[in-house]
């Protein structure tokens, strides 16, 4: 997650230089091509049943492909501090969901850990209110409130699949290898990806591409179907799915420690607070259980 935050901070140059969904597809092609290793069944593999084959799809649809485009028109329609406030839930749903179809019980302490996350990410989420529309894309104000509504419903929507990453990751690391359901996912995000990619790369001008703008690309892509894709699948082995997702929060905090680092941005202490707190879920959340004698 403190990659993710990073790799997300970093690609703002990115999504100003080339198409959003052109950059996806590269993304999940660079990615094809860093592991086709990653794609060869291990000798000690069972066959996949049809039903792990569906949670591969799954997770590919909802995780990478429904997830991009929920975000991507959510955020485009509502102000930035909404959607900040509606991604603090996170914890939380993917804590709902792996008691729904998991069947996890949530202790008291990972229950708290859950509320100091989703308090931290809404409350950093508050603090950048003089952000309003930042992530606009053009719009106009009119234009954002009329669709305010929607767009809060597109961002809880890629909430939600969020949420279902994790708890479907958790059931494939039953079956398959991290590496293999790595490879599995980013190409499926690939295949789904691939119509739009291709309509927008023969529109896209291609000469105008910098040649730091494509090293920025082969980190991103690595990093964001790779690198990432892999940690959090090889955790989710031993880490139960509601306590993987209090880690959520490491997100947003790595992200701005970038902008502040690397790109000149400043924080206020009401953010140093908000992020304060949300450590403290971490923490309480990885905190070795008291053993009973």
């Amino acid at each position: 997650m403190s990659l993710v935050g990073s790799y997300v901070a970093l690609s703002k140059p990115l999504a100003a230089a080339l198409p959003v969904l052109l950059l996806a597809w590269l993304r999940f092609g660079i990615g094809a091509l860093a592991m086709p290793h990653w794609l060869a069944k291990p000798a000690t593999e069972v066959p996949m049943t049809g039903r792990i084959k569906r949670l591969l799809f799954l997770e590919s649809f909802l995780g990478n492909f429904l997830f991009t485009l929920c975000m991507l028109y959510g955020v485009s329609l509502t102000s930035a501090v909404s959607a900040g406030i509606i991604l603090a839930t996170i914890p939380a749903m993917v804590a709902l969901l792996s008691w729904v179809f998991l069947r996890e019980r949530i202790g008291l302490r990972v229950g708290i850990a859950i509320a100091c996350a989703a308090c931290g990410i809404g409350l950093f989420a508050l603090s950048k209110s003089e952000l309003l529309t930042q992530e606009g894309r053009g719009l106009e104000p009119s234009l954002i409130s009329k669709n305010a509504m929607l767009g809060n419903l597109l961002v809880f929507a890629a909430v939600v699949c969020e949420a279902s990453y994790a708890v479907i990751g958790k059931q494939l690391t039953g079956a398959l290898t991290p590496k293999r359901i790595t490879a599995l996912i980013n190409l499926w995000g690939f295949v789904l990806m691939t119509p739009f990619g291709v309509y927008a790369a023969l529109k896209f001008d291609w000469l105008a591409v910098r040649p730091a703008t494509w090293l920025l690309l082969v980190f991103y892509a690595l990093a964001a179907s790779v690198w990432t894709v892999w940690l959090w699948m090889t955790g989710l082995k031993t880490v139960p799915a509601a306590k993987a997702g209090v880690f959520t929060v490491m997100l947003p905090i790595s992200a701005a420690l970038v902008g502040v680092l690397a790109l000149g941005e400043t924080l206020t202490g009401l953010q140093v607070l908000a992020f304060a707190i949300a450590l403290a879920g971490v923490l309480l959340a990885t905190l070795p259980a008291a053993r009973v004698k």
